[in-house]
């Protein structure tokens, strides 16, 4: 196996995990930035009210594009295994 195709390979993963996980990312990033601004303006400090929110917003998006998400990895999965005869010459 080539130095090339180890950074393929390498390169075809990362993005995978990139696009997996930007949904749960963002949308965890956005109920954090709301929480945080509602926080400031009530003066409210308590560290575990995004807690709640957070979880529920992101099981949301697991439901929503866990299919989708599931598709990206078992497709590069699949992808890999296929070319294994490829890989091992």
């Amino acid at each position: 196996m080539s130095e090339g195709v180890v950074i393929d390979i390498a390169r075809q993963v990362v993005w995978v995990i990139l696009k997996t996980a930007a949904p749960l990312l963002l949308v965890s990033l956005v109920i954090g930035l709301i929480i945080s601004i509602f926080q400031t303006i009530t003066s409210i400090q308590e560290q575990t009210l995004t807690f709640i929110p957070k979880f529920l917003s992101i099981m949301l998006i697991i439901v929503l594009c866990g299919g989708w998400m599931l598709n990206n990895m078992s497709g590069l999965f699949e992808t890999l295994v296929a070319n294994i005869p490829d890989y091992i010459r």
